[in-house]
């Protein structure tokens, strides 16, 4: 099972993103790279998780997966 990925983290640049063991930026154990991952807050800002989101009923009817009716 996977860990509860945080939304805002108050320091996301001492941390690597690149899977569910969240290590130190400074000792990675995964091996997932030379460089760590970054949190996407650090990539598109603060408002990252609204990206992408449509909240039009249809979409969420979708996602949910109510029948629509057009």
């Amino acid at each position: 099972m996977s860990k509860k990925f945080p939304i805002a983290p108050k320091h996301p640049e001492r941390i690597c993103w690149g899977c569910d063991l969240y290590c130190p930026a400074d000792s990675m154990a995964c091996g997932n790279g030379a460089d760590r991952t970054a949190h996407p807050a650090e990539l598109f800002g603060e408002d990252w998780l609204e990206w992408g989101s449509d909240s039009s009923s249809n979409t969420l009817n979708h996602v949910v997966g109510n029948t629509v009716n057009k």
